[in-house]
């Protein structure tokens, strides 16, 4: 018992005594209470009942406050503790307070009731107060004295920690293959011999020479002059991205969105890597041979600025490359420093179409792609259908129970993975350009 509620039961108990007292020494003298003996023995009943009231009040609250400890203790040290703030500085938990006690003692309430004199309102009247604060149903100081009783919303809301754009996937050429290597073939050379041939003069046949050597074509025979291919055979090794997490079978039950997020989440660790494989893998091992650790790739030293450059860039893809290039892949820095050229240095106006009028960005007539796939102080110009990545399996996900001493333990390994063949089918379509000094 606290001591508050100790001190009700003592004060009602003096009370009802006083009264007893009073009606005991009427009686016994045979006759009627005086004035002064029923005003005092009015109030003191009256103040019995009061505080009998409290004392009612008081045990409620200690009993939702006992059962609100068991819990705690139940739950662990840290709710108990939280439960024990609630006490007051003479180590009694501070009582609840009555919503319906805050609100006629609050002063807007007060203010409602003053037209009405008798203490109550007449039927069909209209009755309406201002908006009552009710600030918490604790004592004590702070509004957060609720402790344990006071219940987080839980809002839904899970922010990551954010994702980089994927562009270079959407760039590449992509089929498919049932089949763990993909064989393609590349030209390697091409000697055009075609030329204007006139008409045959004679039938005489070639002779043979005179030891060795070809033979001797006649003049005015008319021969039509040979051309010459070479070709290579070329094979791309699937490779396999995979990532894991582990999770808690509980976790999965209790929180409806984590597996879809830890889908979803892995499916985009795959795509990242894969940008990266695309562009920078160097081929070794379980690598994909990137398209700037291809053999064979051009590049563009840096010229007087990042737009001289990048111009002498297509110049070598049209006439070396043979290829019209359909993209510079730029770091988002030296994209930044295209947006941000200006006329004579950095007094003049923009050369772009400046910070209102943003729209697809082109750099001598070729689209602009940012990536963070490509490091800052170089890029890649190229036709990118001569890239080609060759899907044998798409990224899938999978859980297992299986996995070391999961089983025992209720955990799972969730698995995301993707096999993949890449190559580039003309290295020359490709300029690797040099965008600082």
């Amino acid at each position: 018992m606290s001591t508050k509620l100790k001190n009700l039961q003592e004060a009602a108990a003096a009370a009802a005594a006083r009264a007893f007292a009073i009606a005991e020494k009427a009686d016994a003298e045979g006759r009627s209470l005086t004035e002064a003996e029923q005003a005092d023995y009015k109030a003191d009943m009256l103040k019995g009942r009061e505080l009998l009231e409290q004392i009612k009040t008081a045990k409620a609250d200690e009993a939702i406050l006992a059962d609100a400890k068991k819990l705690a203790d139940e739950i662990g040290p840290a709710a108990a503790e939280d439960l024990d703030g609630q006490k007051d500085a003479a180590g009694t938990l501070r009582r609840v307070k009555d919503l319906g006690l805050e609100i006629v003692n609050s002063a807007e309430f007060k203010a409602a009731m003053a037209p009405f004199k008798n203490g109550g309102v007449p039927e069909r009247s209209r009755f309406q107060s201002d908006p009552i604060a009710v600030k918490s149903l604790f004592t004590g100081v702070a509004d957060t004295s609720a402790g344990v009783f006071v219940t987080p919303e839980q809002t839904g809301i899970l922010e990551m920690l954010g994702r980089r754009p994927l562009t270079i996937r959407d760039m590449i050429s992509k089929r498919t293959t049932g089949s763990d290597t993909v064989e393609y073939v590349v030209q390697t050379a091409h000697t055009n011999a075609a030329a204007p041939v006139p008409e045959a003069t004679t039938s005489a046949a070639p002779t043979a020479p005179g030891t060795a050597g070809a033979l001797v074509l006649p003049a005015g025979g008319g021969y039509k002059p040979e051309g010459s291919w070479a070709f290579e055979r070329k094979t791309a090794t699937v490779k396999t991205i995979a990532e894991w997490v582990p999770a808690t079978k509980r976790a999965l039950a209790d929180a409806g969105q984590l597996q879809g997020l830890i889908n979803d989440e892995l499916r985009k660790d795959i795509a990242e890597t894969e940008e990266a494989q695309i562009m920078n893998g160097n081929g070794s091992g379980e690598n994909l041979p990137g398209i700037l650790q291809t053999s064979g790739i051009q590049s563009q030293a840096f010229d007087t600025d990042i737009f001289t450059t990048s111009r002498k860039a297509i110049t070598k893809a049209r006439t070396v490359g043979r290829v019209v290039p359909n993209a510079f892949a730029f770091n988002p820095v030296d994209v930044e420093t295209i947006d941000l050229a200006r006329e004579n240095g950095s007094t003049g106006k923009f050369l772009g179409a400046g910070p209102f009028s943003m729209g697809p960005r082109t750099l001598w007539g070729v689209p602009i792609v940012e990536t963070e796939a490509v490091a800052a102080g170089e890029g890649l110009l190229g036709d990118y259908s001569k890239a080609v990545l060759w899907d044998r399996q798409q990224t899938t996900v999978t859980m297992t129970d299986s996995h070391a001493d999961f089983f025992i333990r209720n955990m799972v390994a969730i698995l995301a993975e993707e096999r993949v063949a890449f190559g580039v089918t003309r290295p020359t379509a490709f300029v690797k350009v040099d965008t600082q000094a």
